[in-house]
């Protein structure tokens, strides 16, 4: 049913904070039934499928909350609301293929995704892009009586630096984009401030955390070479990480660890830059343990883009006891203290010297002992729900 401004219950006082409809603000008998929506689910999606599959873990062990996750799924997934495939409260939506290199996919049609959020029938839907049909699907989950919230995991000019051509015009068409897609949803959960993309600011923090497996790793023999881990693609900045290295006077190798579309343009570009014996290009690793060794083997740990929203590698990293360098504006920074160096983003030179600071830090296990403690999966997900149900509950 379409919601009218009088079917809006105004929270927090001001035109940025929350709007919930007359049937979401009910309060749900026992505990909350959560939808988590999300189009960027890939094999090798990073953050976001992290987060998910942690939040679906929490859930899954401690019975808190019932959590269902929609997502793309192959062409030969059955599609019968609300789907299953395998794990009951995954459902996936027949879907095409988009990039090799990461497995996003693009959903077949729309319907799907409103039909199995009826047979669901949700107390909150957590929408985590802007592309799936957004506005739809916001006016379903109302019309069920659910609490919609919009998690702003990307800015605009992040997905513009993503993409060959006029980097400006694409900010202010995304940016327009985004305004649109969140008009209908209730509040928004971010990281980062959401009041240039969208007009709006969050009202929710988006939480992240640290498997286990991220811890010191005492016994690991420190190496002399910079790592980056991460997509190989435009907006990560690895461009100008070759043109710190091959402005460096001392030699040190480069590994870059991950897939991505630019892969064969950064070859050329190391190769013309004289780098081809000192940058080595290591495969996407999924596993946790070997990632975290990865890391506390590494000198020191760069994440060299302009546009990080949280920078979850620096905290995988830190917590590994690798000093790690990012720019100064990714949200993550503000977490490590004494073991990140920062640069301003998308500048070369600073970043060189932000690497050669990084590459004196000394061992420090008992700090990133406290970075891992502190930062857990566990503590993230629980602030969440409490958010949540707040939100939710709230009379």
């Amino acid at each position: 049913m379409p919601r009218s401004a009088a079917a809006l219950l105004p929270v927090g006082g001001d035109a940025s904070g929350p709007r919930i409809g007359a049937a979401a603000a009910r309060r749900p008998a026992g505990r909350l039934r959560i939808v988590d929506v999300a189009l960027f689910y890939g094999e090798r999606s990073g953050g976001i499928r992290t987060y998910l599959e942690a939040k679906a873990d929490y859930a899954a062990r401690t019975g808190a909350f019932e959590h269902h996750l929609v997502v793309p799924g192959r062409l030969d997934d059955v599609l019968a609301p609300p789907a299953p495939t395998g794990d009951s409260n995954r459902h996936a939506h027949r879907s095409l293929r988009l990039a090799a290199s990461n497995g996003y996919r693009v959903p077949l049609g729309n319907a799907g995704l409103n039909s199995t959020l009826r047979a669901l029938r949700p107390d909150v839907v957590l929408l985590h892009d802007p592309y799936w049909t957004p506005r739809l699907a916001s006016r379903t989950a109302h019309e069920l009586g659910a609490v919609v919230v919009a998690v702003h995991h990307s800015s605009a000019a992040l997905h513009a630096a993503g993409l060959p051509g006029p980097q400006g015009v694409y900010t202010k068409a995304l940016r327009r984009w985004y305004r649109r897609a969140y008009t209908d949803v209730d509040v928004l959960m971010s990281v980062v401030d959401t009041g240039i993309d969208v007009h709006r600011s969050p009202t929710l923090p988006l939480r992240l955390g640290l498997d286990p497996a991220f811890a010191p790793r005492p016994l690991l023999v420190r190496g002399d070479h910079v790592l980056y881990v991460g997509r190989l693609s435009r907006e990560k900045g690895l461009r100008e990480l070759l043109e710190a290295a091959a402005a460096s006077s001392e030699p040190w190798p480069l590994v870059l660890l991950g897939t991505g579309p630019a892969g064969d343009a950064l070859a050329e570009r190391a190769r013309s830059l004289g780098l081809q014996r000192r940058v080595t290009f290591a495969p996407y690793v999924s596993d946790r343990d070997q990632l975290a060794e990865a890391y506390g083997a590494a000198r020191t740990v760069v994440l060299p883009g302009a546009h990080e929203t949280f920078g979850l590698a620096a905290l995988e990293a830190a917590a590994c006891g690798a000093p790690v360098v990012t720019a100064s504006c990714t949200p993550s920074a503000q977490l490590l203290g004494r073991h990140v160096e920062t640069f301003a983003a998308g500048d070369p030179a600073d970043l060189l010297c932000a690497i050669e600071r990084a590459r004196l830090h000394p061992p420090q296990p008992e700090a990133a002992a406290a970075i891992a403690a502190r930062n857990g999966w566990e503590a993230a997900i629980a602030a969440e729900l409490r958010d949540i149900e707040a939100l939710v509950r709230r009379p």
